[in-house]
């Protein structure tokens, strides 16, 4: 194997590693995101249960 091809062949690996990375991190980022959504509805409903329950 030459030089030149080894080089192509660990930029290659780094661009795919840094590729599904980000990928990754979106994904998470995205989940994170529904959570906090899911934890805001869910407050919000047991506040307006307390005060339904008060009336």
């Amino acid at each position: 194997m030459t030089v030149a091809f080894l080089r192509f062949a660990g930029a290659f690996a780094i661009l795919v590693s840094v590729t599904l990375g980000l990928s990754s991190c979106g994904n998470t980022i995205r989940g994170i995101g529904n959570d906090l959504g899911n934890a805001v509805d869910a407050t919000q409903d047991a506040g307006r249960s307390v005060a339904n329950s008060v009336r």
